[in-house]
């Protein structure tokens, strides 16, 4: 017959062989989540790796609005103009002798299709672009004045764009347009561009740091 621990430890002492026979530990899953403990066999949960590949789906999308409205829409229509370039892509800007050749190169079928193209394509990629920017800001970029002044900027650079189209719109709508608004349209085109570049380069600063990080 075997003998109960308490035998076993009065005959052999302190090398007696008892076995454990202690309760498992009760596991309460509320007080590991509360703690941010993972309970065994709880599947790990990765809100930043989910909010990262919103982040470049954003992003991929902006980036692909931006090559078929510059690099494919607008480059097609200057078949429309003798091989002129639509003011949109003139990152310099333009003068009222330049919109003069243009609106004689372009009939009423071109001009309706570049005025489809901006409330279409001109306003898709702004605003996607708007979007991508301010996540990709929102996730990389700690709560500071630096993260207030990109997503500033990025803002200025939607709504230049925007108010952008309706200004060239306006330069072939018009009987003969006014030096002004020639002018005007000329400034939002060149601003739209630099606040492009500029949102670049901030999206590279905010992305080094975390880069280095990584590779450390």
């Amino acid at each position: 017959m075997s003998k109960t621990p308490a035998q076993r430890i009065k005959k052999h002492g302190s090398r007696a062989d008892v076995p454990d026979t202690a309760p498992p530990p009760v596991i309460n899953p509320t007080a590991q989540r509360a703690l941010g403990q993972r309970a065994p066999g709880q599947p790990a949960q990765q809100p930043q790796s989910n909010a990262k590949m919103l982040v470049i789906a954003a992003v991929v999308a902006a980036l692909f609005m931006f090559w078929y409205f510059h690099l494919m829409v607008l480059s097609q229509m200057t078949q429309l103009t003798g091989g002129l370039a639509m003011p949109d892509s003139r990152v310099f800007g333009f003068d009222a002798a330049a919109i003069d050749q243009l609106r004689g190169a372009m009939d009423d079928a071109a001009r309706g299709q570049l005025n489809w193209v901006h409330k279409t394509a001109g306003m898709l990629f702004p605003l996607l672009f708007g979007l991508a920017w301010a996540l990709l800001i929102g996730v990389n970029t700690a709560r500071s004045w630096f993260r207030t002044a990109l997503w500033s900027l990025t803002g200025l650079f939607v709504v230049v764009r925007i108010v952008g189209n309706f200004a060239i719109d306006s330069l072939f709508s018009a009987a003969a347009p006014a030096a002004g608004a020639v002018a005007w349209a000329s400034f939002l085109v060149v601003a739209g561009w630099a606040l492009f570049v500029l949102c670049l380069i901030g999206a590279v600063v905010v992305l080094l740091p975390g880069r280095r990080k990584a590779q450390a």
